[in-house]
């Protein structure tokens, strides 16, 4: 269900930019985005707004539980003071910004 195919962007996202070595890209969220943006295309960027909607639609009411599955090991949000659901909010507007 969740996985680099199914979620190309997320693999990209999680995996270049928003894991252990995040500090490489900035030091808050909006910093690491702008990175990941600058780097995409306009259409990896709508492939991605794409994506948090499918995965918020397949987690449904587990959606901490199943993202923290996924992708807990490269990328937290509580750690970043978010929930799953909000980090997603922020994530939606930097990308659309």
């Amino acid at each position: 269900m969740m996985n680099e195919e199914s979620y190309p962007q997320f693999y990209v996202l999680f995996g270049g930019y928003l894991n252990q070595d995040s500090d490489l890209w900035g030091d808050t969220l909006e910093e690491v985005v702008s990175c990941f943006k600058r780097d995409s295309s306009p259409q990896e960027i709508a492939d991605m707004l794409c994506e948090i909607d499918k995965f918020e639609q397949e987690a449904g009411e587990n959606l901490d539980e199943k993202f923290y599955a996924a992708y807990g090991f490269d990328f937290n949000p509580i750690l970043w003071g978010y929930t799953t659901a909000s980090f997603f909010d922020e994530l939606r507007g930097l990308l659309r910004d």
